[in-house]
């Protein structure tokens, strides 16, 4: 017999990954305020494996423009500045021997709207991804109905799964607001 909670709750599950990683993705975006999260991607080559870079080094925000890494090895500090120059993040690293520092840069007018778009594209795809696991959850409760699912229960799953979809697409605007709002701030 075809359990509707089980289904609602995979929908749920899928919807909270999609969410999950909308965070993690608005998180990585530089909103012109020293964020030890922008570095999350990069990886650097330590003893011949590439491990993340706060698994080499200490990072640390001594003030709120500047990023400090302090690598735990010397040997280091050529690797993690290759690493950084490489990367995405646009912001070239300035060594003193001990500590290397990211001075974050104040975000010109235009680029603060290229990044509100990038945010409000990222958002997008995740309502698609949300939209999807209720149009797959919808089309479970409707092969089940074929199954013997009572149509009243496939009623009030359906009526589950929009409330669901309707609590996550607000989630979702909230954490865009937030982080547009981050941006803006000059």
């Amino acid at each position: 017999m075809f359990d509707v909670k089980n289904c609602l709750a995979e929908c749920e599950k899928q919807m909270d990954l999609s969410v999950m990683h909308l965070e993690d993705t608005l998180a990585q975006i530089r909103a012109g305020k020293a964020n030890v999260h922008i570095l999350d991607g990069i990886r650097v080559n330590s003893y011949g494996s590439m491990v993340p870079l706060n698994n080499v080094s200490a990072i640390t925000t001594p003030d709120a423009r500047t990023i400090a890494i302090k690598p735990w090895d010397k040997n280091m500090f050529r690797v993690i500045e290759k690493a950084i120059i490489d990367s995405e993040v646009g912001i070239m690293p300035e060594n003193n021997g001990e500590v290397i520092r990211l001075t974050i840069p104040v975000l010109t007018e235009e680029r603060r709207k290229q990044l509100t778009k990038q945010c409000n594209k990222e958002g997008e795809e995740t309502k698609v991804a949300v939209r999807n696991a209720r149009r797959d959850g919808i089309e479970k409760l409707k092969k089940a109905v074929k199954d013997g699912l009572s149509e009243d229960l496939q009623k009030d799953g359906e009526e589950e799964l929009q409330k669901l979809h309707d609590k996550k697409i607000k989630e979702i605007d909230k954490l865009l607001e937030a982080k547009n709002k981050e941006i803006m701030t000059v």
